[in-house]
């Protein structure tokens, strides 16, 4: 943990805290924080910023609801700028969009990004709006049992690729098996972000046994 007195501050007193999702690692915003929006922010475990335009203290979410909740702070090798990971509680933006960061300016044509949380979002789009010749709505069409069928095959590649020590064809089932799992997330109605509050969970459970059994 480094001391915040290093941290340096601008000739306007305000540094740059760059907002993430600490879920999807999405980034939501881009605001400032003074000395004391940074520690109020601290104290409370909620994202409090410096307005700008305002020139006041504003605490995230005081009057939308959609707090920000801090999971971790972490300076840049400069500690001229702060990275901060939360939980929101809704859009970050208020345009009501999930991120400010949503007025694309240039991409690349060979270059595309990918997260799962985008492919869940196509998933989910397809079952809402089924479109001609995809696989995906083929399955959702089809129904559970189908899915579930598929999630066995899929099961199966996975060891046998495994069990051959084939590392190129044990990725490739693997993505596979992914795949049709987050389809039938999508049909039972199961977000990523329940799937990633479970696995946090057991990391918490994990590491105490882990220190359990350092301290035997």
């Amino acid at each position: 943990m480094i001391d915040l007195n290093t941290l340096k501050f601008d000739e306007k007193g305000l540094i740059p805290a760059i907002v993430q999702d600490a879920a999807t690692r999405e980034v939501l915003t881009l605001a400032y924080m003074n000395r004391e929006s940074l520690a109020l922010s601290l104290e409370r475990g909620l994202c409090c910023f410096w307005s700008r335009s305002r020139q006041e203290l504003w605490l995230k979410g005081e009057t939308s609801g959609n707090y920000q909740h801090i999971v971790s702070v972490t300076a840049d090798c400069d500690g001229d700028a702060l990275l901060v990971l939360v939980e929101p509680d809704g859009p970050a933006c208020h345009t009501g969009a999930v991120s400010c960061f949503h007025d694309p300016l240039w991409e690349s044509g060979e270059r595309q990004d990918f997260t799962l949380s985008a492919l869940m979002a196509l998933l989910r789009d397809r079952k809402e709006n089924p479109k001609e010749g995809s696989y995906t709505t083929y399955l959702f069409d089809k129904g559970l049992d189908k899915i579930l069928k598929k999630i066995g095959e899929e099961s199966t590649e996975v060891i046998i690729a495994g069990k051959a020590q084939d590392k190129k064809e044990t990725v490739y089932e693997i993505a596979d098996l992914v795949y049709h799992v987050m389809v039938l997330m999508v049909e039972a109605g199961i977000p990523l972000e329940a799937i990633r509050r479970e696995l946090a969970g057991r990391h918490v459970i994990d590491k105490k046994v882990k220190q359990e059994k350092m301290t035997q």
